[in-house]
């Protein structure tokens, strides 16, 4: 039996307690005692045992060659003495010993779970080297895995702010660059001056949607925002949303299809969901291809509706699904940045939902289109 989570706490390479390891003979059951599964105590007490047992051996010999033998009464007598205070002493040793080596373990072990004074005291009954290394094992795991996820928030908090910086650097740029050919001479010429500043004024719409956006999501996830939920209809919503991107659609040669049934009544937030799909369909509008489809659908899921907005584009890699609802996350070249999208839609849209109490998945291949699902309470 090993202790590898105790190694280094008694000094030497490894702890393998083999005590009283007998061999097995032919046709014999291999019994085995490890020292690991007795308490200190039943360790005194069987080594002050050999040692008042080979004392009474001894003083049975000695009593063979003295010429003038005393009674034998002191022999049992004298054992009896020697056991108790070789039981005390191994005792006294052994915990003393066993404690002094383990009680640095056991106050980093507890830290955080128990007080400094329950911490001194070590409890050294029973199998106390199989309970330091389960607790220290399990110690170490719940270690390793905090630091897994402190080093999974430290590449996330990373990649967010390299994504924020290129996000705000691209319109401040342009709105740099736009500024400085006026201030240069372009003011004066009529053929640029209005052109370069409705362009910068272009930059500066782009940035105020990156704050807001932000904004909206910290908002979403402090939970400061509240939803204001009542029964509404899905069908009448998505006919209005549709309807205000019908000319988004139309210059990309996308059809925008509305095949819920009328009405159909859900309970939530009526504006909230309204920014699901205006960013789920200007998703679909922008990666679409030219003569494309994207549907709104829905299923009756119990006591919930599964709305489905799917479109027949370029789809998604399977690699990119798993971090699709991240901040700024982008896909690849074929959805580049000059989109004009905040790169915060999909993160908006899963707080939204999640705000709802409910859930949101995506399924997608590449070249056959992509399917955002996602669940809202009925409303009778």
């Amino acid at each position: 039996m090993e202790y590898p989570a105790i190694r280094k706490a008694f000094g030497g390479p490894r702890v393998r307690p083999n005590y009283l390891r007998p061999r097995p003979g032919p046709g014999s059951v291999h019994h085995t005692v490890a020292l690991g599964q007795l308490s200190p105590r039943h360790v005194a007490l069987l080594a002050a045992l050999v040692v008042a047992v080979v004392a009474g051996l001894l003083s049975v010999v000695v009593y063979q060659f003295l010429t003038a033998p005393p009674s034998l009464w002191w022999i049992p007598v004298g054992m009896t003495v020697l056991f108790g205070a070789a039981y005390g002493a191994f005792s006294f040793g052994i915990e003393r010993f066993i404690h002094s080596r383990i009680k640095v373990l056991y106050r980093t072990v507890h830290d955080m779970k128990r007080s400094r004074q329950e911490a001194d005291r070590i409890d050294l009954h029973g199998d106390v080297l199989s309970k330091v290394n389960a607790e220290v094992s399990a110690w170490a795991t719940e270690r390793r895995t905090e630091i897994k996820e402190l080093q999974e928030r430290e590449q996330f908090r990373r990649e967010f702010i390299g994504n924020l910086a290129h996000e705000l650097k691209t319109p401040i740029f342009n709105i740099q660059g736009y500024i400085l050919t006026l201030l240069e001479g372009g003011l004066e010429d009529e053929k640029v001056n209005r052109d370069f500043l409705n362009r910068a004024s272009s930059g500066v719409d782009r940035l105020m949607k990156i704050v807001e956006d932000l904004d909206l999501i910290t908002k979403l996830e402090s939970g400061v925002m509240d939803l204001r939920t009542a029964p509404m209809d899905l069908h009448e919503l998505v006919t209005d949303t549709m309807q205000g991107m019908e000319m988004h659609a139309r210059e990309k040669g996308m059809a925008l299809k509305n095949a819920l049934t009328a009405p159909s009544m859900v309970q939530g937030d009526r504006y909230r969901l309204a920014q699901i799909f205006v960013n789920l369909l200007n998703n679909a509008i922008n990666y679409g291809k030219s003569g494309g489809t994207c549907t709104v659908s829905s299923y009756p899921l119990g006591d919930q509706v599964l709305v489905e907005v799917s479109d027949d584009g370029i789809g998604i890699g399977a690699e990119h699904l798993p971090r699709l609802f991240e901040r700024f996350y982008r896909v690849g070249k074929s959805r580049a940045r000059n989109e004009g999208g905040s790169g915060l839609g999909l993160a908006i849209v899963k707080h939204i939902v999640d705000a709802h109490g409910q859930t949101i998945t995506v399924k997608s291949k590449e070249g056959e289109g992509t399917t955002f699902s996602f669940t809202l309470e009925r409303a009778d």
